[in-house]
């Protein structure tokens, strides 16, 4: 109905300047009498002046040639009785569905509708087959491999026969708490005990204490007031926005141009108005929020690492604009939750880290931030997405959002694992250190390979291609040839000519794993013919790859951070620098063997 409401709003010029308030008024029945007998809403008699209406009016009137007309008119003009079932159960046997009682006036004595023999009918598969073919066409279709991950073995996985291995290099389950053992542990102790389901809707029977506990445990996480748990965070993402931004009169979102799908969703859903500013642009975005009146209610939507490309959000400059011109902040930590701050919380606390460190997490970055969405399916190896911010907000969503109101509560034993999960990161580094070390030992190998990766601090690993078909046909000789699973990356998840590799190292990623993918690269990029670095400068360049005068991107966790400093200039007197990073992930693996055991 909502929809209904809002693409009549977009053509009727009536429509879009008069209030829902303003509407449900006017549908009230008139004192006067119908020409045709009868009352007739105020609505109805504004709607028979509109040149458009009017003449449908008159027709359907023509039609039915009866009083009963006026009634099918009161009922769309909002003077219908209040909804009831319409199926019909008075009688103990049999039971029929029962019509409105002015159907037939609507669509005739054979309701729903007259079939005629020799009709055309439209062709769906058709349709279908053309819509596939465009996919073909662009290559763009997407092919899914069967890859299933072995909890006591990962990165390994199986294909769809069990004696084919193969080495995963792409999954985002970054620090492989998917297989933690404390993780599993309390899930199969709360699936024996609560059993496989939730139940139903929160509302219904899917709230419990496990909810209670996660959200508890996710609003701690990012110290802020509440936290509400979703199905995933695309849901998360799409329901907020849609909900925050449709409530919020006049309100404006200002996107950034490389923000996830789930928020794009989520904005369209809204139908507020949308004003995109150019990635990470900080002067785009203020000259964007100045030009709108000081009343008006804006949304900056973002993200802390964006997955594609591995670069980083201006969250602090960003929640400077947001505190100048009055506007809501909507950050998306989903690549960030469990790999980032000394507890995981991500970027935003990452970059006041030693204040996070000590406790003291008032009135740094993380706290100025209003809203935060993360996800518990990608770190945390478990799967449900999430929101944390002001008590009110939380509530506010809780109480409004269809999204979350009717939709099945995640399972009990998911939601202990990944409360585990998150606890378990909140109080131990080891892993995302180690996995932090294993991704800059990769990047240093392609470098030296001249392999070309997009530059960014983060954990991500984009490997440029170039060429939608270059880059499936990569992906296929390295699952098929070296026995590696990297998905290919392309249209519509990122612009057509940035196809790509994505590769994301984990804390089971050792040297053999590593030198493995390395050479598996390098043997791809010789057979397919694919540009290597030099070609990309050669031509001047592209989205970091081979500029010139590029100045090093370093990594956003410090030596300091990663507790490995003092430890670089040791080793660094006593072998020569190529052998540093070997020395150091070595002595990293024995310590986080060491904690633990």
């Amino acid at each position: 109905m909502e929809s209904v409401l809002r693409q009549s709003k977009a053509m009727c010029p009536f429509l879009n300047k008069t209030s829902t308030t303003a509407l449900r008024a006017l549908s009230t029945t008139s004192r006067h009498a119908s020409p045709g007998g009868g009352s007739m809403s105020n609505l109805t008699k504004i709607a028979a002046r509109c040149p458009v209406m009017g003449s449908a009016m008159k027709t359907a009137k023509a039609r039915v040639m009866g009083a009963g007309s006026v009634a099918a008119l009161r009922a769309f003009s909002g003077k219908a009785n209040t909804g009831r079932a319409m199926l019909h159960t008075s009688r103990p046997v049999e039971a029929k569905i029962e019509e409105p009682p002015f159907a037939h006036e609507m669509y005739g004595k054979k309701h729903p509708a007259r079939v005629h023999k020799n009709a055309v009918k439209f062709d769906y598969e058709g349709f279908y087959n053309a819509e596939l073919e465009k996919k073909h066409k662009d290559k763009s279709y997407r092919y899914f491999n069967n890859i299933n991950r072995l909890a006591k073995e990962f990165p390994q996985a199986h294909m769809a026969d069990k004696g084919e291995r193969v080495t995963v290099w792409c999954s985002n389950d970054y620090l492989g708490m998917g297989r933690n053992p404390e993780v599993l542990k309390t899930m199969h102790e709360t699936l024996d005990e609560y059993g496989a389901g939730a139940g139903g809707t929160r509302n219904i029977s899917g709230h419990n204490q496990h909810a209670v506990q996660l959200e508890a445990q996710v609003a701690k996480l990012h110290a802020k007031e509440a936290a509400l748990v979703f199905t995933s965070c695309y849901v998360a993402n799409d329901t907020t926005l849609a909900t925050l931004c449709s409530k919020l009169p006049d309100c404006v979102i200002f996107s950034d141009s490389l923000n996830h799908a789930s928020m794009i969703q989520g904005i369209r859903h809204s139908g507020a108005k949308k004003i995109v500013f150019k990635h990470n642009d900080l002067a785009d975005l203020e000259a964007k929020l100045s030009a709108l009146p000081a009343e008006t209610p804006r949304i900056i939507a973002f993200e802390s690492v964006y997955s594609m490309c591995g670069s980083i959000g201006p969250i602090e400059g960003i929640c400077d604009l947001a505190e100048r011109y009055g506007a809501l902040t909507f950050l998306d930590e989903v690549h960030a939750v469990g790999m980032y701050g000394p507890h995981g919380a991500g970027v935003a606390e990452h970059l006041d880290y030693e204040a996070h460190l000590a406790g003291r997490p008032r009135g740094t970055i993380m706290d100025r931030v209003d809203i935060i969405t993360g996800t518990l399916g990608k770190a945390y190896g478990c799967v449900g997405g999430y929101i944390a911010g002001s008590s009110k907000f939380v509530d506010t969503i809780r109480s409004l959002a269809p999204g979350f109101i009717f939709t099945t509560s995640l399972p009990p034993a998911t939601m202990a694992g990944a409360t585990a999960a998150i606890d378990y990161q909140m109080n131990y580094q080891g892993d995302r250190r180690l996995q932090q070390l294993h991704t800059r030992a990769v990047k240093a190998s392609l470098a030296d390979r001249d392999i070309p990766v997009i530059p960014n601090p983060s954990h991500i690993i984009p490997v440029l291609v170039g060429n939608a078909a270059l880059a499936k046909k990569a992906s296929d000789l390295l699952l098929e040839k070296h026995g590696i699973y990297v998905q290919s990356i392309n249209y519509p998840t990122v612009p057509v000519g940035q196809e790509r590799l994505r590769i994301t190292p984990t804390p089971g990623h050792v040297k053999e794993y590593r030198d493995h993918l390395v050479d598996a690269l390098d043997d791809v990029f010789v057979e397919l013919n694919i540009p290597r670095t030099p070609a990309w400068a050669a031509k001047g360049g592209f989205i970091g790859v081979g500029e010139p005068a590029a100045v090093p991107v370093e990594p956003l966790w410090t030596d300091a951070q990663l507790d490995v400093e003092d430890a670089v200039k040791d080793i660094k007197k006593t072998m020569k620098t190529g052998g540093v990073m070997e020395a150091l992930l070595e002595r990293e693996r024995v310590r986080v063997a060491a904690a633990a055991a």
